[in-house]
């Protein structure tokens, strides 16, 4: 089987003096391709071969011819063949390695062709034109001699084309002398010299086709290899990674410079040792060469003298043709960067950035461990819930920058308090969470809310600032009460809301009352939005009369619940379900919607005025809502006057008030209720939206009995005349409350003592006069 020698082999992988390799083809307007750079490497390195193939013939043919033809005639001859031939050979040469590679020369197949015929017609001049003049023995000497030269053939079968077209100048050659001219050959040796050059023809193409798939097939090898050598280079040099190679016995063969610096030895050193020894003997390492499988992205820690260093590898086993392993072979990576920088990021993704505590991703993780260890080790583990109270106001009365420095100051308190018998971290907000994974003794814990509660309470210093906030606490402690992170959290969320609810400042532990009063409200919730579909909700309207004579100037819209089944549902019940569940947005609309209805159908001056919830007032589409019932019932805006509390201040003053002064473009008269128990709404009164303020009953029902309500709602007078409001004293009972009230300036009054809520129908009576005699009663 013919193959390549190694030398055309070196020299298609090896690097051109241009720089280029010669397995690489070059763009060029000739057919240039490594296949052509491997015929000229061949070509040049069968030349002498073809050359002194035809130079010898010339030669034999002289020495069998001297004497019976003229000397001069067959020197001369020889002198040229020769000459022509060693020329060729040089030229061949010189080709193989200047036409090679993408910078060099182009040469035509008709070029190589042209030096073939050119060289057979030189060889082939003489003895055609001596044969018809030689003896017997001298033609079957020249035909014999002139099979030879074409059978030289074979130094030219690495370019199929040059091939045919030599031996078909020498058929000719040999051809036309015996067939045709005066020949005295006799048959017999006739056809012996015929059957020899087909057979050396039909020999020489075959091997010449085959010759030139071989150096197709070497061509292409050599350029992949060329190319594959390249990218190890590239791999190596650009300190991507590095390279290795083990034996049977995890002996290594070969290993880049690279990983030996990072060893901290040369690599010809490291060569015949075990490579798990020089990595540490790591025994992940150590079991997967074991199992002779493929393996990636191994992770190990390499101590180095730089440090210690974190490395990944991946290889593939080495398996022979016969089947039998040898090793393994792969690369390795220097990952510490990488590791160094997914450490950071998984730092960051577990904490809060404004405390540094761990954030809610982390709470829960932490909760989980702790869980898993309470139902593995059966001791009780705990999650504290903290919500710190009186701290929105905060933000909107300093500034942001002062309440993140309360929340970091808060941080650092819970910490302390903490210390190492449990995890704090930050919700979000202004919410903490405290994960106690050892809580066997309640009473422990129990001590650790109190201390957190009387910490927290303690005075803020900020800038000179004093700050005072406070605490909720809602605990769970699992598996108790949960035995799931979702249920436990639920549970401790559960008794958060109860600790709010139950004045704040105090924690409460979650019971199965608590579940059960969770179940209600779920119960609760879903019975408003069936009540709500069905318009079980109705209003009823309590009397507002004037100071100055006590005429009927208005009501006080009060949505009920008269439920199926529960009976009724008190507001303070189901307003706050309303506002936390988002049903206060279809809840308002109706009571708008019912409370224009109503004020459509008694005439002027009768007014109807309905609270509004915060979480209604910051619904954009509130004046739109308001707008569209005023148009459908074509009610004029100033006889509806909506009531809101300080509270609508708490979350977003600015966009509270710029609903609020929408709705007081459509004429529609803003109260401000319970004006006095809040902390803050005396700033908002020059804010052009309030037509009424509203004095709470507190204040007037204990004016009888405490000096200092007088001054409080004397104040309030004042201060609402000099912003000319008019005021509403709520909750009078009796004719005491009245009198008093009315000296003190109030313009409206409101209470039992004219009248409790009423239904429709009977406030309707008490506007068209039916009812006139009970007003007083």
């Amino acid at each position: 089987m013919y193959e390549a020698p190694d030398r055309y082999k070196r020299m298609i992988a090896a690097r051109l003096p241009d720089g280029e390799s010669a397995g690489i083809s070059r763009d060029s307007g000739s057919a240039a391709s490594p296949l052509k750079d491997v015929q000229l490497i061949a070509r040049g390195e069968l030349a002498p071969f073809f050359a002194l193939t035809n130079i010898a013939a010339a030669v034999l043919f002289t020495a069998a011819l001297w004497g019976s033809v003229g000397a001069s005639l067959l020197l001369g001859w020889t002198g040229i063949v020769g000459l022509v031939n060693f020329f060729a050979m040089r030229w061949s040469q010189s080709q193989a390695v200047t036409c090679v590679g993408r910078a060099g020369q182009s040469v035509p197949l008709w070029m190589m062709i042209g030096d073939v015929v050119a060289r057979a017609l030189i060889w082939l001049s003489l003895p055609i034109y001596l044969f018809p003049t030689l003896s017997t023995a001298g033609q079957v000497i020249a035909g014999t001699l002139i099979a030879g030269v074409g059978i030289a053939g074979l130094g030219l079968v690495v370019v199929f084309a040059c091939a045919v077209a030599w031996m078909s100048a020498f058929t000719l050659g040999m051809g036309v002398p015996l067939l045709f001219m005066k020949s005295t050959v006799g048959f017999q040796q006739l056809l012996a010299m015929l059957f020899v050059m087909g057979v050396s023809i039909t020999g020489i193409l075959i091997v010449a086709r085959w010759a030139a798939g071989q150096l197709k097939t070497n061509a292409d090898m050599g350029s992949q290899s060329e190319s594959a050598s390249l990218l190890l280079q590239e791999y190596e040099q650009r300190g991507v990674g590095w390279l290795w190679q083990v034996d049977s016995e995890n002996r290594v063969g070969y290993i880049s410079s690279r990983m030996g610096a990072l060893i901290g030895k040369p690599s010809t050193q490291i060569l015949g040792h075990s490579l798990p020894s020089l990595l540490g003997a790591h025994t992940d390492l150590g079991r997967v060469l074991l199992d002779k499988q493929p393996f990636t992205n191994l992770e190990m820690e390499l101590r180095t003298a730089r440090g210690n260093r974190w490395i990944s590898l991946s290889g593939d086993p080495i398996i022979d043709t016969a089947g039998r392993f040898e090793g393994f072979r792969g690369v390795g990576l220097d990952i510490t960067d990488v590791r160094h920088t997914q450490e950071r990021l998984t730092h960051l993704a577990n904490v809060d950035v404004l405390s540094g505590l761990p954030n809610r991703g982390r709470v829960r993780q932490l909760l989980g461990e702790a869980l898993r260890g309470a139902t593995a080790g059966n001791v009780p583990c705990a999650i504290m819930f903290l919500d710190l109270d009186g701290f929105k106001p905060v933000n909107d009365t300093f500034g942001h920058p002062k309440g993140d420095a309360v929340l970091q100051a808060v941080a650092k308190r819970l910490c302390d308090e903490v210390s190492s018998d449990g995890h704090v971290g930050r919700l979000g907000g202004d919410e903490f969470a405290i994960v106690v994974p050892d809580a066997q003794s309640r009473r422990k814990v129990e001590q650790l809310a109190d201390r957190i509660i009387m910490a927290i309470a303690e005075p803020y210093s900020i800038d000179g600032t004093e700050i005072r906030i406070g605490v909720s606490v809602g605990c769970a402690f699992g598996p108790i009460d949960g035995a799931t992170v979702d249920d436990l959290i639920l549970k401790a969320d559960l008794a958060l809301y109860q600790a709010k609810d139950a004045g704040r400042g105090v924690v409460r532990y979650f019971s199965s009352e608590l579940q059960s009063e969770q179940e209600d409200r779920v119960r609760l919730e879903a019975d408003m939005r069936a009540a709500l579909e069905s318009r079980q909700f109705y209003l009823n309207f309590q009397p507002l009369v004037s100071a100055k004579n006590q005429k009927l100037v208005g009501f006080e819209a009060l949505v009920r619940w008269n439920h199926p089944r529960r009976g009724f549902v008190p507001p303070n019940v189901f307003i706050p379900v309303a506002e936390e569940c988002g049903l206060m947005g279809p809840l308002g609309e109706l009571i708008i919607e019912e409370a224009c209805r109503a004020a459509a159908s008694w005439p002027e001056p009768i007014t109807v005025a309905l609270n509004v919830s915060p979480k209604q007032i910051i619904l954009p589409n509130l004046p739109n809502v308001v707008s569209q019932a005023l148009a459908r019932h074509k009610l004029p805006g100033n006889r509806i006057e909506l009531e809101v509390t300080e509270g609508v201040f708490l979350d977003s003053s600015s966009r509270s008030l710029d609903i609020l002064g929408r709705l007081r473009s459509l004429g529609v008269g803003i109260a401000l209720d319970d004006f006095g128990t809040g902390y803050s709404s005396i700033g908002y009164l020059n804010k052009a939206v309030f037509h009424k303020l509203k004095i709470d009953g507190s204040f007037v029902r204990d004016a009888g009995t405490r000096p200092g309500n007088v001054a409080i709602i004397k104040s309030i007078v004042q201060l609402a005349k000099d912003f000319r409001m008019s005021v509403t004293a709520e909750g009078v009972e009796t004719a005491e409350d009245f009198e008093r009230m009315r000296q003190l300036g109030c313009d409206t009054i409101q209470g039992y003592l004219f009248g409790k809520p009423l239904s429709y129908e009977r406030a309707n009576q008490l506007v068209l006069g039916l009812d006139a005699r009970k007003l007083a009663s």
